[in-house]
C-alpha cells in the first residue's frame, strides 16, 4: 500500500513539474508573439510613414499637427472615402478565398 501510495505521490511530482514547464514555455511564446508583434507593427509604421513622407516636396518643413490636418480633410473627402471602401471590399474578398 505504501508502495503504491509513494509511486503515486512520483507521478504527481513528475506531472506537476511538466505541467509548470509547460506554463513556463506557454508564457514565453504568448512573449515572443508579442514582441513579433510589436515588431511587425513598427515595422508597418515606418513604412508607411515613408511612403507619405515620399508624397512632401519637403517634409522635414511639415509639423506633426499640420500632416494630422491634411490626412483628416484626404480622409474625410468622398472620393477618398469610396477608394477606401472598394480596397477594403477587395481585401475581404481575397480573405474568403
Amino acid at each position: 500500500m505504501n508502495e503504491k501510495l509513494e509511486k503515486l505521490n512520483q507521478e504527481i511530482e513528475k506531472t506537476e513539474a511538466r505541467l509548470r514547464r509547460a506554463q513556463h514555455k506557454e508564457k514565453m511564446l504568448e512573449h515572443q508573439i508579442k514582441t513579433l508583434n510589436r515588431k511587425e507593427r513598427t515595422h508597418r509604421l515606418c513604412t508607411r510613414g515613408a511612403m507619405l513622407e515620399s508624397h512632401l516636396p519637403h517634409p522635414e518643413a511639415v509639423t506633426d499637427e499640420q500632416i494630422n490636418t491634411i490626412l483628416k480633410v484626404l480622409f474625410h473627402r468622398s472620393d477618398t472615402k469610396c477608394l477606401l471602401e472598394q480596397v477594403l471590399a477587395e481585401n475581404q474578398k481575397e480573405d474568403m478565398k
